[in-house]
């Protein structure tokens, strides 16, 4: 072990830090310098080196007793008697394996991988095209779903019927192997059998020993009303089912909406072109209209409409996803100009022209 260096400063910590002060700045510490989170393998060397003699109540007394001479050359004197590193002495690796197992299980790459941990089901996703009323009014639909799941052949082992998973030979069914030595092995997930401990040597002809097979299922979803074009709704637990009894991923179901003969959207508000003669956009009219809820009004034209200009009919929109409140029907009116007129009417049209054609562009000549 180095001489000279000050453990207490390299774990950050006082002299008179209790035992759980010190598992805690060496857990932290650990965690940030760890070579599997990219740090750096002689700053974790030297964080265990502190840890090593700090968590140990003897080593500890006799590193305060001695400070810079502890584990290295014997201080001043005739023999060095007493001194903690003379032969004899020395000190045996600490296990640091509780501390690893628990600091790193989270996926950081030092745990020791449990072959029995439930694993959560893939997370799914689902592309629905509805009408635009069912995404209007809602509905419940069924959903043909592919996903694994387990193998009924051979009830999930992945195991040939009438045969049983072996023992892994690379691991001897651990789940997992070391790598390094000392206090830096390192246990990583076994690479021939995946941390499960066991390997098929006869596998499943169905579903070759995965112990999944993949399955087109139908599932039932309610689709809430109001929903809009690319909208994402999410259903918990229709995902892929779960490994080992762990809980099945979720369905994520992307809704399209079929275009309308005269209907769009704008998420809870729906837009609709009115189409109007040209004497109706002078004279005005009441005409009556559809609304989404499937209902018939009157609206009134008012006499000078201009193309383009815009009437809203609140609340008779689409529901919102979140409370009772509709959106807004906004009714853009549309001027059409006939392309086919009789002799009389191109007359009329004429007359109509010489009295009001020089006033329009008054204001540009």
């Amino acid at each position: 072990m180095a001489t000279g260096k000050d453990y207490y400063d390299i774990l950050g910590i006082k002299k008179d830090a209790k035992a759980d002060e010190v598992k805690k700045a060496f857990r932290k510490l650990a965690r940030k310098h760890h070579p599997d989170a990219g740090g750096s393998e002689e700053k974790f060397k030297e964080l265990n080196e502190a840890y090593e003699v700090l968590s140990d109540s003897e080593k500890r007394a006799q590193y305060d007793q001695y400070g810079q001479y502890f584990g290295g050359n014997p201080p001043p004197g005739p023999s060095g008697a007493g001194w903690p590193g003379a032969a004899g002495g020395g000190y045996t690796n600490v296990d640091l394996g509780d501390l690893f197992g628990d600091m790193f299980s989270g996926g950081m790459g030092g745990g020791r991988p449990s072959r029995s941990s439930a694993r959560r089901g893939r997370d799914l996703s689902y592309d629905l095209t509805l009408d635009f009323q069912e995404a209007l009014d809602g509905v419940s639909t069924k959903v043909d779903v592919q996903r694994a799941e387990k193998c009924s052949t051979c009830k999930g082992t992945g195991a040939k019927p009438g045969t049983s998973r072996t023992t892994c030979p690379t691991c001897n069914g651990a789940g997992h192997v070391n790598q390094g030595g000392g206090m830096f092995a390192i246990s990583r997930e076994c690479p021939r059998c995946g941390g499960e401990g066991t390997v098929v040597e006869q596998p499943c002809s169905v579903c070759r020993g995965k112990g999944r097979v993949v399955r087109i299922k139908p599932v039932t979803v309610n689709v809430p009303a109001g929903v809009t074009d690319g909208g994402k709704l999410r259903f918990k637990g229709k995902g892929e089912p779960g490994e080992k009894g762990g809980p099945a991923g979720d369905l994520y179901v992307v809704t399209h909406i079929r275009a309308h003969p005269f209907f769009t959207r704008d998420g809870a508000d729906v837009l609709m072109d009115l189409p109007i003669s040209v004497s109706e956009a002078a004279l005005g009219t009441e005409v009556t209209i559809p609304t989404p809820d499937g209902h018939k009004v009157k609206l009134k034209i008012k006499p000078g409409t201009q193309d383009g200009s815009t009437q809203k009919l609140t609340g008779k929109g689409a529901p919102r996803l979140k409370g009772k409140e509709r959106g807004d029907l906004k009714v853009r009116t549309r001027v059409v100009v006939p392309t086919k007129l009789t002799a009389e009417e191109r007359e009329l049209l004429k007359r109509f022209e010489s009295s009001h054609a020089e006033d329009l562009r008054a204001h540009i000549v």
